[in-house]
């Protein structure tokens, strides 16, 4: 996967991962809350695209005033503000509240995923993979579960359980953010061009171009030895992302095979200035 936000390594994946689930928490029974009450309600929901900070003072509001609060609308109050301090990097206190939600909630799906996330985004593979497994089981058509749990099972090289995992996620949620060009991703490094190629196209006629999935296809037409449209991929990967290792590295090799030694070999340098071990994921993705 590329060098992009929350991920951290190469590759034709972008990294969208889908977290913020809010909803407005429950109140208990009795008289219809107001004023400043329904204010955290909202903020708390994320109304009006609230800063994280104003999220968070809401939500703890909402938590400290636990006897006017359902269990269920609790749950949903900690899921929310696990989410407010996972937008502010504070990935520990995040997942405390998402503990808290399950605990308070244990058929509320949306925690499970949510701290999947933040394990990813700590590096945690591991429980990251747990995490989603148990949101999956909880609802077996949770797409977006399925579609993050893709992106670890590409952090782990387990590309095969990768594109089955994007299977599930089109199959549900076909408009996801990444899904077809993670999709592409996985199946290019599979060998899987043809319908890898299909959803490359796919992501490209349906969404806002990017450098994903142009890296994503330039891969595939390398395999394919279409030179000349790696090379023109990888170049609109470079110009939308210009730091971009995985389409520089591409590049490279793609006019080394050309017979542009000069070129190749300033593309794989800059390359390995920006990922030492860009080398390594190719000759891993079977390209050499």
């Amino acid at each position: 996967m590329k060098p992009r936000a929350g991920i951290g390594a190469s590759g034709g994946l972008a990294a969208v991962f889908i977290l913020l689930s809010l909803e407005s928490p429950a109140v208990a029974q009795g008289p219809k809350p107001k004023g400043g009450y329904l204010r955290d309600i909202g903020l708390c929901s994320g109304l009006n695209h609230a800063p994280a900070d104003a999220r968070i003072d809401a939500c703890t509001t909402l938590i400290g005033a636990e006897q006017d609060m359902t269990p269920v609308g609790l749950a949903i109050a900690y899921n929310n503000r696990g989410n407010a301090y996972a937008a502010k990097g504070n990935y520990d206190r995040a997942i405390g509240d998402f503990d808290r939600s399950i605990e308070l909630n244990p058929t509320y799906t949306k925690p499970f995923n949510n701290r999947g996330v933040v394990y990813f985004k700590k590096r945690d593979y591991d429980r990251a993979t747990e995490a989603f497994d148990q949101a999956i089981k909880l609802n077996p058509n949770y797409g977006e579960a399925f579609a993050n749990r893709a992106r670890v099972f590409l952090r782990k090289n387990d590309y095969a359980r990768a594109a089955q995992d994007y299977d599930q996620a089109i199959r549900l949620e076909p408009d996801l953010d990444g899904v077809w060009n993670g999709r592409c991703w996985s199946r290019a490094i599979l060998g899987a061009l043809q319908a890898a190629l299909e959803d490359c196209n796919k992501a490209l006629q349906s969404g806002p171009t990017n450098a994903a999935t142009y890296d994503s296809r330039g891969l595939i037409y390398l395999k394919t030895g279409e030179l000349g449209a790696a090379i023109d991929d990888y170049s609109s990967a470079l110009r939308i992302d210009p730091k971009l290792a995985s389409a520089l590295y591409g590049r490279g090799l793609a006019k080394l095979k050309r017979g542009d030694k000069a070129g190749g070999n300033v593309d794989i340098a800059a390359a390995k200035a920006i990922q030492g071990s860009i080398g390594d994921d190719f000759t891993r993705y079977g390209v050499h």
